[in-house]
């Protein structure tokens, strides 16, 4: 496969040292967002944000619901940006996720999360931005400048920093420890060999993407990569509802890649996935456990809830050579901007 220089590849190989930097330098404000949190004690969660920073707040979704038994709902920037609809948020805790923290419609609901009661937090790369100056606390990334379209650096800090937020306000040390050893691991993802699945790709229109838990969120994910980076058609589906009717457009070679993390979900996933490898699919999965799915490298974390961030990296370094093989610049994609401002 031919190899061009992109500053996708760059950034995708920042990540570790990115990871590293937003836990040593923003450790005091997580610590202080979650001492507030604590002492909120929120019956809910409410999460703002587009994109690759929704597929972000998914992700965290599933962790707070799993780990703190916590609902966590999206709540659609419209409503207060275009519909002016005020929403009851007395003692929730709001998450409002931006790379630039610059588009109207984010920073609009986080103000008026704000007005509606609840504890506001932005996490986004700039310290400085108006989502920033919307929000009650801020949480900085430090993925430092993020140059190319697609976000990469700052999904991965995104992701990490509501982990971290998690494991402070729990006081869990097993997820303390498990962050603290991710970067090296996520090294080690960057460089896993996902080339089977990459040369498969260089030349098709179409795929599924499947996971199930905080996986489903980096299926999502992905699958808004291969859109925004290869312009492939990707659909994302929970392995647990492929079956029921997106399962019927599988034909002979139909490729799927399934996110299969080591968790309680990993055995449901590795079950779908060789069911749709047996009607015909060309499936991908990233678990040994696999029968009859060929089996990605995946880099285990030591914790459930980190394994997904180490396979969102892998996923990364195949996307951007695949991108690179069907001739397409990564870092320009058609029609799109670094930062996008909606209202």
């Amino acid at each position: 496969m031919t190899r061009t220089k992109s500053l996708m590849r760059d950034e995708i190989l920042e990540i570790p040292a990115a990871v590293a930097r937003l836990l040593d330098q923003g450790g005091p404000a997580i610590r202080e967002a979650a001492a507030a949190a604590r002492q909120l004690d929120p019956a809910f969660i409410a999460t703002v944000a587009r994109g690759s920073s929704d597929q972000a707040c998914s992700f965290l979704k599933y962790a707070f619901e799993i780990a703190r038994g916590l609902p966590v709902a999206s709540i659609g920037p419209s409503v207060a940006s275009i519909y002016k609809a005020p929403l009851k948020l007395n003692g929730a805790l709001c998450i409002a996720v931006s790379q630039s923290g610059q588009s109207p419609d984010i920073v609009e609901m986080a103000r008026a999360a704000g007005a509606g009661g609840a504890l506001t937090l932005a996490v986004t790369n700039d310290a400085a931005s108006p989502l920033a100056r919307a929000a009650g606390r801020v949480l900085a990334l430090h993925a430092g400048p993020e140059l190319s379209v697609a976000a990469t650096k700052t999904f991965v800090t995104s992701a990490v920093a509501g982990l971290s937020l998690l494991a402070e306000w729990s006081d869990d040390p097993a997820l303390r420890t498990a962050l603290s050893d991710l970067p090296g691991h996520l090294e080690r993802a960057a460089n896993c060999d996902w080339s089977a699945l990459a040369d498969r790709l260089v030349t098709t229109e179409s795929l599924y993407t499947l996971g199930r838990g905080p996986g489903f969120a980096m299926s999502g994910e992905a699958a808004l990569k291969f859109k925004e980076t290869c312009r492939i058609h990707a659909e994302n589906f929970s392995s647990a509802e492929v079956l029921h009717g997106p399962v019927s457009i599988v034909g002979q070679g139909f490729p799927v890649l399934a996110f299969a993390a080591g968790d309680a979900a990993e055995g449901a996933v590795v079950e779908i996935a060789d069911e749709m490898a047996s009607k015909g699919a060309e499936v991908f999965v990233t678990s040994v456990r696999a029968r009859h799915a060929s089996a990605l490298p995946a880099v285990r974390t030591g914790h459930p809830l980190t394994d997904p961030v180490a396979l969102i990296v892998s996923f990364y370094a195949m996307v951007e050579r695949v991108a690179v093989a069907r001739g397409i610049d990564p870092d320009r994609p058609r029609h799109l901007r670094k930062v996008t401002e909606t209202l």
